[in-house]
């Protein structure tokens, strides 16, 4: 076997050997540590492998490396970094021994690789350790959970990028499939320069788990290995997961076709170039836009059909173009018959064969010489038909990239109109003949017609058309072409020299929401339940590249800037998108975190409610309900009666000391200067409430507050007690009647 990620050969009933005698391991890919320490070791180390060969030259002495047959010697050659490529003379004067604890600076492709540092592997379901007893209700909650929803929450690896504006790694997505033999030896390539982490199979689930998976990666770009229809369904499954910067998408053409990769400047075919000049390519590249039209299709009930067709088309997005008429029926024809007999269709030379002589029968034959009597075009409104009339189109193709049909370019830019492009907003419109259609592959050009933002197609008849390759015949239709949106996408270009604007990182917009101790106690086992309980604090727009120390000095300003309601300054960070449910980050490690890191579009704060104020000198606290909080003693009956309120909201109120309970592990960083605090609820108030539900809470409000030390572990409490002479735990009190 041998081993993509390092290129180690050995036999199979040698790899435990290898693992358990040698202690040799593959390079890591990602980082198994839990989700509160991946931040704790970022840096990443060579990964030196013994080589019997290796090509190049010692980087110590620059001597090339001598040449050898493998197999016909045991000898190691030399020693090379499976990350970086480096390698050195396997000699004491080349490489010595302090080199193994080295950094990696990950070589060449630094900029687009994804560090295993980066990849954090999550807990297997149900293993993840709360701060919080296991609550009785969390069984019944999950049983009432979707499928779907528990689907969603099996990830396996969630990444936690380390924002930078030179950074901008690539994910592949390549279709072993396309291009013969070339995807699997393709996929190969990519796995040894890049982690193999971000090289995707797209016949093992598509290119979704992908997607979802990189989603928050800053200047994330995709290379689409395949052809256009590749291209076509990256972009789709990018609509779904609606991304607020969708990534850029590069081409690497591989099969027949590759339109949109001629338009783009990548070619119309894969020819062995090197995968790392590739990779340098789309490192490189610039980005532009492509505008996206949306086909949408209703029945037309005023034609019969006449022969069979489909009610709607393979295809509701357009990216390269839409057509109707001799080419569709063409292309269908072909697809019929590799469908048939798939063994005839196994070269390009065959496939350019069959649409020649498809196209000289149709020539021929003239059948779509009358299509314009069975369809009406309006465009902008306008009716376009006769036109179409006067010269008797064949076809009528919606071109939205310049290359048609395998390289060819049917808009004849003399015709005075506006020069096309990719996002102009417009789409042309151009017709066809049987006589111009082979005349494309020479030069030639179609009849330009117009250019319009949206059309309007009606159908008398069951016509052929095709969207993006995919062809089919379709029922006498109205059909709305309209234009969807706009997709970033990565143009090769020759490089000019100043032409690149210095690479900066877009402000974050994250909505901060508050979360009482109380509500987080209560429903820590369900992350909807959570959300709905957290109250508006406001808007932020923070860098990416801001720690959560910043963040936190933010946020405290913004509280002091607005009316929000005051919090106790332990308030603490939440983390909502890395587990499966939410939990606390540690403050002595808010230096090591982002906001990428622990939200997605909210961020969330835990407020102890913790809001007695005690100093050495002056010990008074009016009242040890938080302030602005409402208790039993500022309340009528009336107004008791007539206010909502929750099981806990009840008895802070009854009681007029806020109830947060105690939680079962105790960590660093939560309270002041790293040490654990916490609130107790008194038993006096407990005694109290039963007495009296909430009259004369007024001359039972807490006077003093003390600072004590718990006999176990030193943590500082702070206690309330009761200084009141009708208090009714006190001893030696007489109670007075109600």
């Amino acid at each position: 076997m041998k081993c993509a990620a390092c290129k180690i050969i050995a036999h199979t009933f040698c790899i435990p050997i290898l693992v358990d005698r040698m202690k040799f391991f593959c390079k890591p890919t990602f980082r198994d540590v839990g989700v509160r320490q991946y931040r704790e070791q970022t840096s990443i180390h060579h990964h030196w492998v013994h080589r019997r060969s290796q090509k190049g030259k010692c980087k110590q002495c620059g001597k090339s490396f001598q040449s050898k047959l493998s197999f016909s010697t045991k000898e190691i050659v030399a020693l090379s970094c499976s990350w970086c490529k480096t390698a050195y003379h396997n000699k004491e004067s080349c490489f010595n021994i302090q080199k193994i604890g080295e950094e990696c600076t990950l070589g060449n492709h630094q900029r687009i690789i994804v560090p295993p540092s980066w990849i954090v592997k999550l807990p297997r379901k149900g293993s993840f350790k709360s701060s919080l007893r296991k609550s009785p209700k969390k069984k019944q909650i999950m049983k009432k959970r979707s499928k779907e929803k528990i689907e969603k929450e099996c990830r396996t690896f969630v990444i936690k990028p380390i924002p930078s504006a030179s950074v901008k790694p690539v994910i592949v997505f390549i279709n072993p499939k396309s291009g013969g033999n070339q995807g699997v030896k393709l996929m190969q390539k990519f796995q040894w320069l890049l982690n193999p982490r971000q090289v995707f199979d797209l016949t093992q689930g598509g290119p979704k788990i992908g997607l979802e998976m990189f989603k928050k990666v800053l200047n994330l770009r995709i290379l689409a290995c395949g052809g256009d229809g590749t291209v076509g369904w990256v972009l789709s499954v990018l609509d779904q997961i609606k991304l607020h910067t969708p990534p850029a998408v590069g081409v690497l053409p591989l099969g027949t076709g590759n339109d949109l990769a001629r338009a783009l400047g990548w070619g119309g075919g894969y020819t062995d170039e090197p995968i790392g000049k590739i990779l340098s390519n789309v490192a490189e590249s610039e980005i532009i836009l492509l505008d996206r039209w949306e086909l949408r299709v209703e029945k037309n009930t005023e034609a019969e059909a006449t022969e069979e067709g489909k009610e709607n088309l393979p295809l509701n997005v357009v990216n390269n173009y839409f057509s109707l008429g001799v080419d569709a029926h063409i292309a269908l024809e072909f697809h019929e018959a590799r469908e048939a007999h798939p063994e005839r269709f196994n070269s390009r030379l065959r496939n350019k064969m069959f649409y020649g002589q498809m196209g000289g029968k149709d020539l021929l034959k003239r059948k779509w010489k009358d299509l314009s009597e069975f369809v009406k075009l309006e465009c902008d409104g306008k009716d376009i038909t006769p036109k179409l009339k006067e010269h008797k189109v064949h076809a009528i193709v919606f071109l939205n990239i310049p290359s048609y049909g395998g390289g060819t370019r049917p808009w004849n830019r003399a015709s005075g109109a506006v020069d096309p492009a990719t996002d102009d907003g417009l789409i042309e419109v151009i017709g066809l003949t049987t006589y111009q259609l082979p005349l494309l592959q020479a030069g030639g050009h179609g009849t330009s017609i117009t250019q319009c933002r949206e059309a309007k197609i009606i159908t008398t008849k069951t016509i052929p058309m095709q969207v993006d390759g995919e062809a089919c015949r379709l029922s006498p239709s109205i059909i709305y072409l309209s234009l969807l949106n706009k997709a970033p996408m990565l143009v090769k270009r020759k490089s000019r020299q100043n032409a690149l604007s210095p690479a900066t990182l877009e402000k974050l917009k994250v909505f901060v929401q508050k979360i009482g101790m109380s509500d987080y106690e209560q429903h820590h086992y369900d992350k909807d339940l959570l959300a709905q309980a957290a109250s508006e604090i406001g808007v932020l727009e923070v860098s990416p590249g801001a720690d959560l120390e910043q963040v936190r000095n933010l946020i405290n300003q913004l509280i002091e800037e607005t009316n929000s309601p005051k919090i106790s300054p332990d308030w603490c960070f939440i983390d909502s998108c890395t587990a499966e449910r939410f939990f606390r980050i540690d403050r002595a490690q808010e230096h090591l975190h982002y906001v990428a890191d622990i939200a997605s579009d909210i961020l969330f704060i835990l407020d102890p409610e913790k809001y007695i104020s005690a100093s050495d000198e002056d010990l008074q606290t009016p009242n040890t309900a938080s302030p602005g909080s409402i208790t039993g003693a500022d309340l009528s009956d009336e107004e008791w009666n007539s206010k909502p309120r929750g099981n806990v909201e009840v008895q802070r109120l009854k009681t007029g000391v806020p109830i947060i309970s105690t939680p079962t592990d105790h960590r660093k960083g939560f309270g002041e200067k790293g040490k654990d605090e916490t609130i107790c609820r008194s038993k006096s108030a407990e005694g109290f409430s039963t007495r009296n539900k909430y009259g004369d809470l007024k001359n039972r409000l807490i006077h003093k507050s003390r600072i004590i030390k718990s006999p176990s572990a030193g943590t500082t409490i702070r206690y309330a007690p009761q200084h009141s002479d009708d208090y009714p735990g006190r001893p030696n009190r007489t109670r007075r009647a109600n």
